[in-house]
């Protein structure tokens, strides 16, 4: 409880900075919105041409993007330290991370939360509500259930990207570009259906970095396309990505050696 009430403090000290300057939140939320309407206008046209992808209609495909985009904002706006954990290398910030007593991961966490993610979060609230009304899903109990563990298991999944990212930074000092292929990558190719990139590609996003576990398999059995019981249970097993992103951030902890100040 010590760790939740500290991190309603950081909260509310980022919502008052933040409050500070309401234009500029405002319109960066709605920036954010208009960036993600982006993608959703060439889905409409895509979908225009070819009216189905995969055996998935234009209805599903927003699910597929919906889905995505709304567990990748989430662990951009709670998960955000880790993204830009660059600069508090370079800037010799986490030596005082470390003699504080604190674990460095929820520092790091609490020290950056992006709220204008927000307008992202929106838009893709709506594209599933609209989505998932117009594919006549038939609602039960575990259909529920795998909508909200989506949600978890896609945040824990991106933030568990972010959390890679930060872990190079021990040995680079600088964030490599190439992860940005598995996280804003993921947001656009996640778009659609992960099955229409091949077996191959398929069978990297469920047993190397989990993304058909967030988005595919789960939207199979939520739209009656596969009937299999444990699908909804997947994205609950892709939280277990958390744990070599975690073996990883301890090794780059040990490896720190300070770059002075």
């Amino acid at each position: 409880m010590g760790y939740l009430r500290l991190y309603k403090k950081y909260l509310k000290i980022q919502l008052q900075s933040m409050m500070q300057y309401k234009s500029s939140l405002l319109l960066n939320t709605i920036g954010q919105f208009l960036v993600s309407f982006n993608v959703f206008l060439g889905i409409y046209f895509m979908m225009q041409r070819f009216h189905r992808i995969d055996g998935f209609s234009y209805e599903e495909v927003l699910l597929c993007f919906a889905v995505i985009l709304l567990e990748f904002s989430l662990a951009e706006c709670f998960a955000r330290g880790f993204d830009t954990f660059s600069s508090v290398i370079s800037n010799s910030e986490f030596d005082r991370i470390l003699v504080r007593p604190r674990n460095e991961i929820f520092q790091v966490l609490a020290n950056k939360i992006e709220l204008t993610r927000v307008g992202r979060m929106l838009q893709a609230v709506v594209l599933f509500i609209y989505g998932i009304s117009r594919s006549n899903v038939i609602w039960t109990k575990w259909r529920v259930l795998t909508v909200i563990f989506m949600i978890i298991g896609g945040t824990a999944v991106f933030s568990g990207l972010f959390l890679i990212y930060a872990s190079l930074c021990f040995f680079t000092i600088e964030g490599l570009e190439f992860m940005n292929v598995l996280t804003d990558g993921a947001r656009e190719y996640g778009r659609y259906p992960i099955s229409i990139y091949g077996k191959r590609v398929l069978q990297f996003c469920t047993f190397v970095v989990p993304y058909s576990l967030i988005q595919y398999y789960p939207l199979c059995f939520l739209l009656d396309k596969n009937s299999k019981t444990w699908y909804p249970l997947l994205p609950l097993a892709a939280c277990l990505f958390l744990l070599p992103c975690y073996g990883l951030w301890r090794l780059g902890v040990r490896h720190y050696k300070s770059v002075g100040s």
